[in-house]
């Protein structure tokens, strides 16, 4: 499956947990430092973990996800790839994230918080080398499994 074809595919962080199953594919990326997680905090530690749904481009379901550490959200264009990531903003209601994927490409992310279950994604860089341009709706469904 193409990486955006209309559709957006989102990263499952390695923390020693198991990789999500992502429109049938698991998918598994490293996390790489421990102050980024900090300076992310305040506004991902609110959202609560469990499935969720992302809805692109007229509604439409395009993946779901085992949110286990929501920092995951904010890759979406890039799935396996092994990413550095830079926290330029955050604050009590949004993220913003530049990352760089070494041969793959980069992107800067905004993640827009609205309830503990429900946030905005806006991702946009380039993916080996084709610019590519995503919004999506996130909303928690339920408990993973």
């Amino acid at each position: 499956m193409p990486p955006l074809a209309g559709v957006a595919l989102v990263t499952r962080i390695g923390l020693g947990c198991r990789a999500a199953a992502l429109i049938g594919a698991g998918l598994l990326s490293a996390w790489p430092g421990a102050t980024q997680e900090r300076a992310a905090g305040p506004m991902l530690a609110r959202l609560e973990s469990g499935q969720w749904e992302l809805r692109g481009t007229g509604n439409r379901a395009f993946a779901s996800i085992c949110l286990g550490n929501p920092i995951q959200l904010t890759q979406p264009q890039h799935g396996a790839a092994i990413c550095t990531r830079d926290v330029v903003a955050a604050g009590a209601d949004s993220i913003t994230v530049n990352y760089s994927c070494a041969g793959v490409g980069r992107g800067r992310t905004t993640i827009r918080f609205e309830t503990p279950r429900l946030i905005q994604i806006d991702s946009q860089g380039l993916d080996r080398g084709v610019p590519f341009a995503l919004r999506a709706e996130a909303r928690r469904t339920g408990p993973c499994g």
